[in-house]
């Protein structure tokens, strides 16, 4: 592959001619990955957009529409306000929500998706009914403790004679 193509020959001719030698040397034969596909190449049409985004670390939520997005951060609500310890969290994060929706709904972008406003006091009620569920499941996988008389230590026992006493 180091020679030259000489001027009076065309590329196609001049590549099949080193191919066909290549061939005849037997080069091509025992070739790591032969006979198998090519990494990273399927079926799909976007594999090579699919392949740039993981390889980036890039999420392909950036790619979706906005009605979309809030679509999906509706049905994820209950999952997104789970982990949030205060009701004006919660709270805060419907009102954020609803923001991000009215402000869609205003000036409609991409494909028309029936989104709405999430009730609030839905979903707080929601929440508390999970946290109270969650805390009562607690309770009962803790162990009871047994009910012992407190003992009295050595220190006890002189606190009560000298009341004993000084009663007297």
């Amino acid at each position: 592959m180091t020679e030259r193509k000489p001027l009076g020959t065309s590329f196609e001719s001049w590549i099949d001619k080193q191919i066909r030698e290549a061939t005849e040397r037997g080069e091509f034969e025992n070739l790591e990955g032969a006979g198998k596909p090519i990494p990273g190449s399927s079926d799909d049409e976007n594999w090579w957009l699919k392949n740039y985004l993981n390889r980036e670390g890039v999420r392909a939520d950036g790619m979706l529409p906005p009605s979309l997005l809030l679509r999906r951060d509706v049905e994820r609500l209950p999952e997104t306000v789970r982990e949030l310890d205060t009701e004006r969290q919660v709270r805060a994060e419907v009102a954020e929500l609803n923001r991000r929706i009215i402000e869609w709904l205003r000036l409609p972008d991409g494909p028309c998706v029936p989104v709405s406003p999430v009730n609030a006091d839905d979903i707080v009620a929601r929440w508390c009914e999970e946290r109270a569920a969650a805390s009562v499941s607690k309770r009962e996988q803790q162990p009871r403790p047994e009910s012992k008389p407190p003992a009295i230590t050595p220190s006890g026992w002189y606190r009560l004679v000298a009341r004993i006493r000084g009663r007297r």
